[in-house]
C-alpha cells in the first residue's frame, strides 16, 4: 500500500466532499477528506491504481489537484 495526501483547490462544502469520495470510491482506494485543510488523505495499492488515476478522478469533477 502507498499513502498520498492531496491540496485541492475549489473543495469547501459537503457537497465537494461527497463528489471527491464517490470519484476515488470507484477507484478502490481508502479517502479521507479534510475540507478545513482542503486535503485527501489517500491509502492506494500502487499496483492496482496509478496517483494519475486519482488526480484524474478529482480534476473530473471540477477540482484541481496542487
Amino acid at each position: 500500500m502507498a499513502g498520498v495526501i492531496l491540496s485541492i483547490d475549489g473543495m469547501s462544502s459537503d457537497y465537494c466532499k461527497i463528489a471527491v469520495e464517490k470519484a476515488l470510491g470507484g477507484l478502490g482506494v481508502d479517502v479521507d477528506v479534510n475540507l478545513a485543510e482542503k486535503t485527501v488523505s489517500i491509502e492506494y495499492d500502487p499496483s492496482r491504481v496509478e496517483l494519475g488515476q486519482i488526480i484524474g478522478a478529482i480534476e473530473g469533477q471540477g477540482y484541481r489537484v496542487l
